[in-house]
């Protein structure tokens, strides 16, 4: 079982990072007691500099190997892809992600198009010093969901300017017990999903708009065309537990959504 973990805090030992050390630890003490192989690899995205989107469009139109920006973006993906879950953390700033966060979300903007996480786990961690609202974590969430992600938690941690392990374990150990477990469990129990509203409904815009503008040279179009998901009886990128009316309520917004704005 391999978890990748993207946080774009600059801080090494800051609050974020405590928090999802925590988790980690105990997200591995779970993979011990039932004897699972477990990797975890971390991947900061505040060391890797990647470059600020251009809006050139040459990964909607080309393809994300075309991108002029020669970084360690497409590295970072090819991780993703091969892990079973993934964690996304970030620091609050401003009632959002921080810009490193946000700059790599919209350099993957192409995974919007492709989604190529259907089914993945997933994870949204953020850390406030304050009282926050849920903000960060909807931007965070919006994307990965846009890109496949299933996603088991989201938890925002007040921590403070800076908040010690004993603290965290103190005042948050029942909290992160219970985000490991459900994060492991989600990646170990073998079930079909249960998709989102949201997902569903998304799934059904992205759906409808390459039904409506199906072009052979178009990379979105094939993408979706591939993998089978252009099929009217499709309704979702994997098999998945969602009730009937849920997903039918859901596909009949997005429709409609199509239809105003597509």
């Amino acid at each position: 079982m391999r978890i990748v973990v993207i946080i774009s805090s600059a801080r090494k030992n800051g609050n974020t990072a405590t928090i999802v050390k925590s988790i980690e630890n105990e997200t591995v003490q779970y993979a011990k007691n039932l004897s699972v192989n477990l990797d975890i690899e971390w991947i900061n995205l505040f060391d890797y500099e990647l470059q600020l989107c251009r809006g050139c469009r040459i990964c909607f139109n080309k393809g994300e190997a075309y991108c002029p920006l020669k970084d360690g973006l497409l590295n970072i993906r090819d991780k993703m892809i091969k892990a079973d879950g993934v964690i996304f953390a970030s620091p609050v700033y401003v009632e959002d992600v921080n810009g490193t966060m946000k700059n790599f979300i919209d350099r993957m903007a192409f995974i919007c198009h492709r989604p190529a996480f259907s089914g993945k786990k997933s994870i949204i961690i953020t850390t406030s010093g304050g009282g926050a609202t849920s903000h960060a974590i909807r931007t965070i969430s919006a994307a990965i969901q846009s890109w496949g992600f299933n996603i088991s938690t989201k938890r925002n941690f007040r921590t403070g300017t800076l908040m010690d392990k004993e603290k965290v374990e103190l005042e948050y150990s029942n909290d992160i017990k219970a985000i490991a477990k459900n994060f492991f469990d989600s990646l170990y129990i073998i079930e079909k999903l249960i998709p989102t509203f949201y997902s569903l409904m998304i799934f059904k815009i992205q759906q409808k708009n390459w039904q409506k503008y199906s072009k052979e040279d178009n990379l979105d179009y094939l993408y979706w065309k591939e993998n089978g998901w252009l099929s009217k009886d499709c309704t979702y990128y994997i098999p998945n537990n969602s009730t009937r009316i849920k997903t039918d309520v859901a596909r009949l917004v997005g429709g409609i959504i199509s239809n105003i704005f597509i």
